[in-house]
């Protein structure tokens, strides 16, 4: 083989890399996008879920008052 076709293979075997690499590439990004959306969502789930049980500690009323003994005492 020549110089110039031993370049010219070494450059064929590069861009094949490249071409390989960016696909990666793109598919890793698409991974952590879809990752990302999918720990908004829970943390806007687990947001909504400590207020509802906020919500509901304070309609059970006398958040740390001690209930009063039954009458037969």
């Amino acid at each position: 083989m020549s110089e110039v076709e031993t370049l010219g293979a070494r450059i064929d075997a590069l861009e094949m890399r490249i071409a390989y690499q960016d696909q990666t590439i793109e598919d890793l990004n698409q991974t952590v996008v879809a990752q990302w959306k999918q720990i908004d969502a829970l943390t806007r789930q687990i947001a909504s879920l400590a207020d509802r049980i906020l919500e509901a500690e304070d309609n059970a009323g006398g958040r740390g008052a001690p209930e009063p003994p039954p009458p037969h005492y």
